[in-house]
């Protein structure tokens, strides 16, 4: 497959990723409460959204990018993972999402060979942690010792992105060495031991999060109208989530059973990595799928129930109140139901004209 190759078989791929999706938030109910009958989606809930939904995205648009055939392994190792997950065989499902991460590994050294700049290095040290989490979770560690390379993956991979479009935002000379520092906080945290590591990890978020938030180019495409506002106000929602996640890694740790591990990994999973889901879905579908999409205000409705859903969560663990717990759960599910439906009625509505010129990297679309 190619950038000119029929779309089928990455609407194909895509389904895998969105059954990993659909899975890990049944799995995710169910693990607050509600009756939903997903043995292996409830045990599993972490690693099917992390490497079965990401690893697909991700691993799709990187092919995308360099348009070579082999690199489709990444999302089809990680769709055969999570199939492999449902199917009860775990360990045949960390070893696809393992194998997919070392393809996303090789397509992305491949795409900073061709273009040589900061963020690409950012997108390879990312696509390094996703493959650390999932080589750790194939020989048998427990879950939470992935997940700082895991989130890892998806922070540096977020960074990268935001990173090279922060370029048409004029910053100070200091911006540069600061984001460096970060960066080398949030690596060297996965070396350390607990609870150093979470809590260095937690700084790090902490500083990506003030970056960001000062030099993103968001600050000022928040200023104008449509989907370039609504992009803008997704990523900076998200931006404070991450501050959350930070400060909770930061003053606690990562303890499992406590209320501040719930939070801080909902505040980073949900609240940042969904965020920026929601603020890019609408630039990267088109290049993927090579569809048009249109926008509507009704897409704020999802973005502010999924923030909504998100505050309910933190109260409800401060207050120990579980039923009030289910009920943010609930609906932080329906956020991102409410947006894929939204997202699919706008490209149903909208013009579905093939673009002439597909643009040879999601990046390369008009933000």
């Amino acid at each position: 497959m190619s950038r000119t190759s029929p779309t089928w078989p990455r609407f194909l791929l895509l389904l895998l990723g969105m059954a990993a999706l659909a899975s890990g938030l049944a799995g995710g109910l169910a693990r607050i409460g509600w009756a939903l009958p997903l043995p292996a989606a409830t045990a599993w809930h972490g690693p099917l959204m992390l490497g079965g939904l990401f690893g697909v995205v991700i691993g799709l648009e990187r092919a995308v990018a360099i348009g070579r055939a082999w690199a489709y392994g990444a999302p089809l190792f990680a769709g055969a993972g999570t199939l492999a997950l449902l199917s009860g065989e775990a360990a045949a499902g960390f070893a696809g999402y393992a194998l997919g991460s070392a393809v996303l590994l090789l397509a992305t050294l491949a795409a900073a060979r061709k273009q040589a700049e900061a963020f690409m290095g950012v997108l390879v040290l990312g696509a390094f942690c996703g493959l650390l989490g999932h080589l750790l979770l194939a020989v048998g560690a427990p879950f939470q010792q992935t997940l700082l390379p895991l989130f890892g993956f998806l922070v540096l991979t977020i960074a990268g992105e935001r990173l090279e479009l922060s370029r048409y935002a004029p910053r100070p000379a200091k911006a540069p060495p600061l984001f460096a520092a970060v960066l080398l906080a949030l690596l060297a945290a996965l070396a350390l031991p607990e609870p150093w590591d979470a809590r260095l990890f937690g700084a790090a978020l902490l500083g990506l999060a003030a970056w960001l938030a000062r030099w993103d180019i968001a600050r000022r495409t928040l200023r104008l109208q449509g989907l370039t506002r609504f992009v803008a106000a997704s990523l900076l929602a998200g931006y404070v989530q991450l501050a959350i996640a930070g400060a909770l890694l930061l003053g606690f740790g990562l303890q499992p059973g406590q209320a501040s591990y719930d939070a801080a990994l909902h505040a980073l999973g949900l609240g940042f990595v969904f965020s920026m889901v929601f603020g890019h879905a609408p630039l990267i579908a088109p290049a993927l799928l090579r569809i048009r999409l249109g926008f509507s205000a009704l897409l704020y409705v999802p973005l502010a129930l999924l923030h909504v859903g998100l505050l309910m969560r933190y109260a409800a663990l401060l207050l120990d109140d579980f039923a009030l717990r289910r009920v943010a759960g609930l609906g932080s599910v329906a956020a991102i139901a409410l947006f894929l439906l939204l997202k699919l009625g706008l490209a149903l509505r909208g013009p579905r004209k093939v673009a002439p010129h597909v643009p040879s990297h999601p990046r390369a679309a008009p933000r």
